[in-house]
């Protein structure tokens, strides 16, 4: 089932006119409409729909030169500085791999795009935003000054589609699956999991078992998992600052995953958000909407891969962070320790 945008585009433009400091995702909060209808109403005003499948898209970022790549879900933003490339197209996942710009694509989410163009008082800003059915940003590719802006109306002309409409029917957004777990095959997941080889065997062990990753976490129990404090999730990221360690941090929504790869350097607190501020890398985290935090341990053909990941209320995955383990950056026993500094749920006073 699909649902008209409930706002004439002309009233999303006038509300942006009124409200040129808001941000995009809380303007479109504030009208009650997704982001997709929101970009969309600029259609003709600076905006401009464009082709969405990522095997037209990455290769035209590319063309950019150095950008800054977006992704996000509710509680964590995650932005990277960098070059595109080392695209590698696929039906169901695809992958784009740089030095800085290291993204897991999953194209059938890649519904809705736009080449944005609004002025400012330093220039142009330009971006290419993708969304998907439902009209959440999937991912967005912003340009900067040092960016390549000489090619961006040829690579918005060749992106160009003939539906050039500023108002945007979208889908109902699906709810977050919450925790789905199995007590009748805790023996099996236990058994099964002290038998992976690679972590990426998990979700397909708690599809197998008709689990989702929550779940399981909740009814493992030692040595695979243990629960934190929800506080944890901060103090990880100090101690990754004060160590001076390198970790790699992933963020996805259903239609991309972006990974940081190298050290925090400076935290900047501000409200309910803590903010990774380093250059090149940036992570805006809302450290309220983190509801459960866990250590996992998952075995691999090149020893154990420990992780500290975070959910929200709804059971949704807001980030995982792991140890480096790249030639000549092996951080996995300097991450451990930091982990098993982490206090569990139980241990902190009531």
């Amino acid at each position: 089932m699909t649902q008209p945008a409930a706002v004439r585009p002309s009233d999303i433009r006038a509300f942006l006119a009124e409200n040129p400091k808001l941000r995009a995702r809380d303007a479109a909060d504030a009208q009650g409409i997704s982001e997709a209808q929101l970009v969309a109403a600029g259609t003709g005003h600076g905006a401009t729909r464009i082709a969405a499948h990522p095997d037209r898209i990455i290769p035209a970022a590319e063309r950019l030169g150095e950008v800054m790549a977006l992704t996000r879900v509710v509680a964590c933003v995650h932005e990277k500085v960098g070059e595109y490339g080392g695209y590698h197209p696929g039906q169901h996942a695809a992958m784009t791999l740089t030095e800085n710009i290291d993204l897991r694509i999953f194209p059938s989410h890649w519904v809705h795009a736009f080449a944005v163009e609004t002025m400012s008082g330093q220039g142009p800003r330009r971006s290419l935003q993708i969304f998907d059915a439902a009209g959440d940003a999937v991912h967005k590719i912003h340009l900067r000054h040092g960016s390549n802006h000489d090619a961006w109306a040829d690579i918005v002309a060749g992106l160009a589609v003939e539906d050039q409409a500023d108002s945007q029917a979208v889908e109902d957004r699906k709810p977050v699956e919450g925790p789905i777990s199995r007590a009748d095959k805790v023996d099996s997941l236990r058994e099964e999991w002290a038998r992976l080889t690679d972590t990426h065997q998990f979700l397909r062990l708690c599809s197998r078992l008709k689990m989702n990753r929550l779940g399981a976490y909740r009814i493992a129990g030692a040595p695979w998992v243990r629960q934190l404090d929800p506080g944890a999730a901060d103090t990880m990221l100090k101690a990754v600052r004060d160590a001076g360690i390198e970790v790699m941090i992933f963020v996805g929504n259903r239609g991309c995953i972006q990974i940081h790869s190298g050290p925090i350097h400076t935290l900047e607190p501000m409200g309910p958000w803590q903010n990774v501020m380093d250059p090149g890398f940036n992570l805006h985290l809302r450290l309220d909407k983190v509801a459960e935090v866990w250590a996992v341990e998952k075995p691999t053909q090149r020893g154990l891969a420990v992780s500290v990941e975070a959910f929200d209320a709804e059971g949704g995955l807001i980030f995982q962070v792991f140890g480096v383990n790249k030639e000549g950056r092996q951080m996995r026993p300097a991450w451990a320790r930091i982990v098993e500094a982490l206090p569990t749920l139980a241990e902190v006073p009531a």
